[in-house]
Protein backbone atom coordinates (compact mmCIF):
# COMPACT_ATOMS: atom_id res chain seq x y z
CA UNK A 1 0.00 0.00 0.00
CA UNK A 2 2.43 2.41 1.11
CA UNK A 3 4.61 1.65 -2.07
CA UNK A 4 1.24 2.59 -4.20
CA UNK A 5 0.82 5.86 -2.37
CA UNK A 6 4.01 6.67 -2.78
CA UNK A 7 4.06 6.19 -7.05
CA UNK A 8 0.99 7.80 -7.32
CA UNK A 9 2.30 11.01 -5.11
CA UNK A 10 5.25 10.72 -7.12
CA UNK A 11 3.79 10.46 -10.36
CA UNK A 12 5.34 12.91 -13.01
CA UNK A 13 2.40 14.12 -14.08
CA UNK A 14 1.09 16.10 -10.87
CA UNK A 15 4.50 17.50 -10.71
CA UNK A 16 6.38 17.53 -14.09
CA UNK A 17 5.65 19.28 -17.20
CA UNK A 18 4.83 17.17 -20.23
CA UNK A 19 7.64 15.25 -21.44
CA UNK A 20 9.90 15.57 -18.39
CA UNK A 21 10.40 12.72 -15.79
CA UNK A 22 12.28 12.51 -12.33
CA UNK A 23 15.24 11.64 -14.20
CA UNK A 24 15.82 14.45 -15.97
CA UNK A 25 15.91 16.53 -12.30
CA UNK A 26 19.73 14.27 -12.17
CA UNK A 27 22.46 17.00 -11.60
CA UNK A 28 24.28 17.16 -14.93
CA UNK A 29 26.33 19.98 -16.54
CA UNK A 30 26.45 22.49 -13.79
CA UNK A 31 23.07 22.26 -12.98
CA UNK A 32 22.10 21.38 -9.38
CA UNK A 33 18.29 20.39 -8.75
CA UNK A 34 16.60 20.27 -5.41
CA UNK A 35 15.80 17.04 -4.02
CA UNK A 36 12.83 15.84 -1.83
CA UNK A 37 15.45 13.67 0.54
CA UNK A 38 16.51 17.04 1.57
CA UNK A 39 13.55 18.22 3.30
CA UNK A 40 14.37 15.84 5.66
CA UNK A 41 16.87 18.77 7.05
CA UNK A 42 14.63 21.18 8.13
CA UNK A 43 13.26 19.11 11.16
CA UNK A 44 16.93 19.06 12.59
CA UNK A 45 16.99 22.90 11.42
CA UNK A 46 14.07 23.95 13.46
CA UNK A 47 15.54 22.01 16.94
CA UNK A 48 18.75 23.92 16.26
CA UNK A 49 16.57 27.22 15.83
CA UNK A 50 15.02 25.89 18.88
CA UNK A 51 17.86 25.92 20.72
CA UNK A 52 18.59 29.35 19.16
CA UNK A 53 15.15 30.64 20.34
CA UNK A 54 16.12 29.05 24.07
CA UNK A 55 19.45 31.33 24.53
CA UNK A 56 18.35 34.34 22.45
CA UNK A 57 14.94 34.90 24.79
CA UNK A 58 16.72 33.96 27.99
CA UNK A 59 20.29 36.02 27.43
CA UNK A 60 19.11 38.70 25.35
CA UNK A 61 15.39 39.18 25.72
CA UNK A 62 15.46 39.50 29.25
CA UNK A 63 18.05 41.91 29.53
CA UNK A 64 16.68 43.65 26.76
CA UNK A 65 13.15 43.88 28.91
CA UNK A 66 14.60 44.98 32.44
CA UNK A 67 16.39 47.75 30.17
CA UNK A 68 12.21 48.36 29.07
CA UNK A 69 11.05 48.62 32.36
CA UNK A 70 9.63 45.61 32.01
CA UNK A 71 9.63 43.38 35.40
CA UNK A 72 9.13 39.75 35.82
CA UNK A 73 6.12 39.30 37.80
CA UNK A 74 5.94 36.38 39.87
CA UNK A 75 2.71 34.47 40.36
CA UNK A 76 1.87 32.73 43.43
CA UNK A 77 0.89 29.13 42.95
CA UNK A 78 -1.72 27.63 44.58
CA UNK A 79 -1.57 24.96 47.14
CA UNK A 80 -1.56 21.22 45.51
CA UNK A 81 -4.78 19.87 45.58
CA UNK A 82 -5.39 16.90 43.08
CA UNK A 83 -9.72 17.44 43.28
CA UNK A 84 -9.45 20.74 42.17
CA UNK A 85 -6.47 20.27 39.83
CA UNK A 86 -8.54 17.13 37.96
CA UNK A 87 -11.96 19.76 38.27
CA UNK A 88 -9.89 22.29 36.90
CA UNK A 89 -8.38 20.63 33.42
CA UNK A 90 -11.56 18.12 33.11
CA UNK A 91 -14.66 20.65 34.16
CA UNK A 92 -14.54 23.77 34.01
CA UNK A 93 -12.16 26.54 35.05
CA UNK A 94 -14.71 28.77 35.91
CA UNK A 95 -17.48 26.98 38.37
CA UNK A 96 -20.48 28.04 39.08
CA UNK A 97 -21.31 28.81 42.96
CA UNK A 98 -22.84 26.21 43.59
CA UNK A 99 -20.36 23.82 41.77
CA UNK A 100 -17.72 25.85 44.70
CA UNK A 101 -19.99 24.69 47.13
CA UNK A 102 -19.56 21.38 46.30
CA UNK A 103 -15.63 21.59 45.95
CA UNK A 104 -15.56 22.91 48.90
CA UNK A 105 -16.98 20.29 50.96
CA UNK A 106 -15.61 17.62 48.55
CA UNK A 107 -11.84 19.13 49.91
CA UNK A 108 -13.49 20.09 53.49
CA UNK A 109 -12.40 23.23 53.28
CA UNK A 110 -14.34 26.62 52.97
CA UNK A 111 -15.28 28.21 49.91
CA UNK A 112 -13.29 31.23 49.96
CA UNK A 113 -10.08 29.16 50.09
CA UNK A 114 -11.56 27.35 46.74
CA UNK A 115 -12.53 30.39 45.08
CA UNK A 116 -8.65 31.90 46.02
CA UNK A 117 -7.53 28.38 44.49
CA UNK A 118 -9.35 28.74 41.32
CA UNK A 119 -8.11 31.88 40.78
CA UNK A 120 -4.50 31.70 41.79
CA UNK A 121 -4.62 28.57 39.21
CA UNK A 122 -6.09 30.97 36.88
CA UNK A 123 -3.61 33.15 36.84
CA UNK A 124 -0.96 30.70 35.84
CA UNK A 125 -2.43 29.80 32.88
CA UNK A 126 -2.13 33.74 31.83
CA UNK A 127 1.34 34.41 30.35
CA UNK A 128 3.46 37.42 32.33
CA UNK A 129 4.24 40.15 29.82
CA UNK A 130 7.84 39.17 30.28
CA UNK A 131 6.83 36.26 29.00
CA UNK A 132 4.84 37.54 25.94
CA UNK A 133 8.15 40.15 25.53
CA UNK A 134 10.68 37.01 24.60
CA UNK A 135 8.42 35.49 22.36
CA UNK A 136 8.06 38.73 19.84
CA UNK A 137 11.76 38.99 20.35
CA UNK A 138 12.23 35.79 18.83
CA UNK A 139 9.93 36.39 16.04
CA UNK A 140 11.17 39.84 15.39
CA UNK A 141 15.06 38.51 15.50
CA UNK A 142 14.19 35.66 12.90
CA UNK A 143 11.73 38.11 10.44
CA UNK A 144 14.11 41.06 10.25
CA UNK A 145 17.08 38.67 10.01
CA UNK A 146 15.52 36.20 6.99
CA UNK A 147 14.14 39.75 5.27
CA UNK A 148 17.42 41.14 5.24
CA UNK A 149 19.18 37.76 4.10
CA UNK A 150 16.55 37.42 1.63
CA UNK A 151 17.13 41.07 -0.31
CA UNK A 152 20.64 40.07 0.14
CA UNK A 153 20.03 36.67 -1.37
CA UNK A 154 17.05 38.18 -4.54
CA UNK A 155 18.16 41.87 -5.04
CA UNK A 156 20.84 41.01 -7.94
CA UNK A 157 18.46 38.10 -9.10
CA UNK A 158 16.54 39.28 -12.37
CA UNK A 159 13.26 37.65 -11.59
CA UNK A 160 13.68 40.03 -8.23
CA UNK A 161 12.23 42.77 -10.77
CA UNK A 162 11.14 40.98 -13.95
CA UNK A 163 8.28 38.34 -12.32
CA UNK A 164 8.34 36.67 -15.75
CA UNK A 165 11.86 35.29 -15.22
CA UNK A 166 10.97 33.16 -12.50
CA UNK A 167 9.70 30.71 -15.71
CA UNK A 168 12.29 31.31 -18.14
CA UNK A 169 14.10 28.02 -18.64
CA UNK A 170 11.66 26.37 -16.08
CA UNK A 171 11.99 23.21 -15.20
CA UNK A 172 15.90 23.06 -15.61
CA UNK A 173 16.49 25.91 -13.56
CA UNK A 174 19.95 25.13 -11.55
CA UNK A 175 19.87 25.87 -7.24
CA UNK A 176 21.78 28.42 -5.90
CA UNK A 177 23.13 27.77 -2.52
CA UNK A 178 21.52 30.42 -0.92
CA UNK A 179 18.12 29.44 -2.04
CA UNK A 180 18.86 26.04 -0.40
CA UNK A 181 19.55 27.65 3.23
CA UNK A 182 16.79 29.99 2.84
CA UNK A 183 14.00 27.24 1.92
CA UNK A 184 15.62 25.56 4.83
CA UNK A 185 15.97 28.16 7.50
CA UNK A 186 12.21 29.04 6.67
CA UNK A 187 10.63 25.54 6.61
CA UNK A 188 12.42 24.99 10.07
CA UNK A 189 11.13 28.04 11.57
CA UNK A 190 7.12 26.98 10.59
CA UNK A 191 7.69 23.32 12.20
CA UNK A 192 9.83 25.22 15.21
CA UNK A 193 6.31 27.53 15.51
CA UNK A 194 3.88 24.02 15.48
CA UNK A 195 6.44 22.01 17.96
CA UNK A 196 5.88 24.98 20.00
CA UNK A 197 1.70 25.89 19.61
CA UNK A 198 1.50 24.16 22.93
CA UNK A 199 3.77 26.46 25.25
CA UNK A 200 3.47 29.52 23.27
CA UNK A 201 0.73 31.92 24.49
CA UNK A 202 -2.55 31.13 23.38
CA UNK A 203 -4.07 33.56 20.71
CA UNK A 204 -8.29 33.10 20.94
CA UNK A 205 -9.04 35.25 17.96
CA UNK A 206 -6.70 33.47 15.48
CA UNK A 207 -5.06 30.71 16.92
CA UNK A 208 -6.41 28.35 14.22
CA UNK A 209 -5.73 30.54 11.96
CA UNK A 210 -2.02 30.47 12.42
CA UNK A 211 -2.17 26.45 12.64
CA UNK A 212 -3.36 26.68 9.06
CA UNK A 213 -1.32 28.73 7.75
CA UNK A 214 1.71 27.18 9.48
CA UNK A 215 0.45 24.21 8.18
CA UNK A 216 -0.05 25.95 4.34
CA UNK A 217 3.45 27.39 4.66
CA UNK A 218 5.18 24.18 5.18
CA UNK A 219 3.26 22.52 2.80
CA UNK A 220 3.56 25.03 -0.32
CA UNK A 221 6.99 25.91 0.44
CA UNK A 222 8.03 21.87 0.57
CA UNK A 223 5.81 21.25 -2.82
CA UNK A 224 7.55 24.33 -4.47
CA UNK A 225 11.10 22.35 -3.42
CA UNK A 226 9.87 19.40 -4.86
CA UNK A 227 8.67 21.00 -8.46
CA UNK A 228 11.65 23.09 -8.49
CA UNK A 229 9.66 26.63 -8.49
CA UNK A 230 11.76 28.04 -6.03
CA UNK A 231 12.68 31.22 -7.89
CA UNK A 232 8.67 32.18 -6.82
CA UNK A 233 9.01 30.26 -3.85
CA UNK A 234 11.68 32.88 -2.65
CA UNK A 235 9.74 36.03 -3.45
CA UNK A 236 6.95 34.94 -1.45
CA UNK A 237 9.01 33.88 1.26
CA UNK A 238 10.31 37.57 0.90
CA UNK A 239 7.05 39.07 0.79
CA UNK A 240 5.69 37.78 3.66
CA UNK A 241 8.76 38.25 6.13
CA UNK A 242 9.34 42.05 5.25
CA UNK A 243 5.96 43.02 7.04
CA UNK A 244 6.14 41.09 10.36
CA UNK A 245 8.59 42.35 11.99
CA UNK A 246 7.21 45.41 12.16
CA UNK A 247 4.19 43.88 13.90
CA UNK A 248 6.75 41.80 16.60
CA UNK A 249 8.77 45.08 16.93
CA UNK A 250 5.07 47.16 17.86
CA UNK A 251 4.43 44.58 20.14
CA UNK A 252 7.23 44.58 21.97
CA UNK A 253 7.15 48.55 22.58
CA UNK A 254 3.51 47.55 23.42
CA UNK A 255 4.09 45.39 26.25
CA UNK A 256 7.05 48.01 27.85
CA UNK A 257 4.02 50.83 27.37
CA UNK A 258 6.09 53.07 25.11
CA UNK A 259 2.93 54.08 23.63
CA UNK A 260 3.90 56.37 20.78
CA UNK A 261 7.00 54.25 19.51
CA UNK A 262 3.93 51.07 19.31
CA UNK A 263 1.68 53.12 17.17
CA UNK A 264 4.36 54.52 14.99
CA UNK A 265 6.05 50.94 14.63
CA UNK A 266 1.94 49.78 14.16
CA UNK A 267 1.16 52.09 11.32
CA UNK A 268 4.67 51.05 9.88
CA UNK A 269 3.41 47.27 10.10
CA UNK A 270 -0.03 48.12 8.51
CA UNK A 271 1.35 49.61 5.32
CA UNK A 272 3.73 47.25 4.98
CA UNK A 273 1.51 44.58 5.63
CA UNK A 274 -1.59 46.05 2.37
CA UNK A 275 1.51 46.82 0.15
CA UNK A 276 2.98 42.99 0.48
CA UNK A 277 0.26 40.88 1.39
CA UNK A 278 -2.56 42.51 0.00
CA UNK A 279 -1.37 44.99 -3.55
CA UNK A 280 1.98 42.65 -3.72
CA UNK A 281 1.21 39.30 -3.21
CA UNK A 282 -2.31 39.04 -5.33
CA UNK A 283 -1.17 41.34 -7.98
CA UNK A 284 2.59 40.04 -8.52
CA UNK A 285 2.83 36.37 -6.86
CA UNK A 286 -0.48 35.10 -8.07
CA UNK A 287 -0.40 37.01 -11.34
CA UNK A 288 2.59 35.16 -12.03
CA UNK A 289 1.41 31.56 -10.70
CA UNK A 290 -1.79 32.02 -12.20
CA UNK A 291 -1.52 33.67 -15.27
CA UNK A 292 1.69 33.37 -16.75
CA UNK A 293 2.50 29.69 -16.55
CA UNK A 294 -0.21 29.68 -19.57
CA UNK A 295 2.19 30.86 -21.69
CA UNK A 296 4.68 28.35 -21.31
CA UNK A 297 2.16 25.59 -21.21
CA UNK A 298 -0.96 24.64 -22.73
CA UNK A 299 -1.80 21.88 -20.38
CA UNK A 300 -1.09 22.85 -16.92
CA UNK A 301 0.06 19.77 -14.46
CA UNK A 302 -2.11 18.83 -10.98
CA UNK A 303 0.53 20.69 -9.46
CA UNK A 304 -0.43 23.99 -10.56
CA UNK A 305 -4.07 23.69 -9.02
CA UNK A 306 -2.68 22.36 -6.11
CA UNK A 307 0.03 25.13 -5.28
CA UNK A 308 -2.24 27.81 -6.35
CA UNK A 309 -4.95 26.42 -4.49
CA UNK A 310 -2.43 26.81 -1.15
CA UNK A 311 -1.75 30.54 -1.97
CA UNK A 312 -5.24 31.23 -2.27
CA UNK A 313 -5.91 30.06 0.64
CA UNK A 314 -2.91 32.15 2.06
CA UNK A 315 -4.74 35.20 0.76
CA UNK A 316 -7.57 34.75 2.13
CA UNK A 317 -5.82 34.60 5.55
CA UNK A 318 -4.53 37.86 4.49
CA UNK A 319 -7.97 39.48 3.75
CA UNK A 320 -8.82 38.12 7.03
CA UNK A 321 -6.09 39.70 9.04
CA UNK A 322 -6.15 42.73 6.71
CA UNK A 323 -9.44 43.02 8.16
CA UNK A 324 -8.54 42.45 11.41
CA UNK A 325 -5.81 45.19 11.03
CA UNK A 326 -8.40 47.71 9.75
CA UNK A 327 -10.56 48.09 12.54
CA UNK A 328 -8.02 48.69 15.05
CA UNK A 329 -6.39 51.12 12.61
CA UNK A 330 -10.02 52.55 12.59
CA UNK A 331 -10.62 52.18 16.59
CA UNK A 332 -6.79 54.42 16.56
CA UNK A 333 -7.58 57.39 14.49
CA UNK A 334 -11.70 57.83 15.32
CA UNK A 335 -11.82 56.44 19.22
CA UNK A 336 -8.17 57.95 19.81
Amino acid sequence: ILKTLNSWFWWENIWMPINCTWEHFVDRDGLVFPKPHQLYATIPCAFVLLIIRFFSERYVAIPLAKALGIKNVRRVKPQPNPVLESYFRECSKHPSQSEIQGLAKKCNCTVRLVEKWFRRRRNLEIPTVLRKFQEAFWRFSFYLTSSIAGFIFLYDKPWFYDIWQTWVGYPFQTLLPSQYWYYMAEIGFYWSLLFTLGIDNKRKADFLAHVIHHLAAIGLMSGSWCGNYVRLGTLVMFVHDTADFWLEAAKMFNYAHWEKTCNMLFIIFSIAFFITRIILFPFWILRATLYQPTYYSTTPVIAYFLFNGQLLILQGLHLYWGYLIFKILRRFIFLK
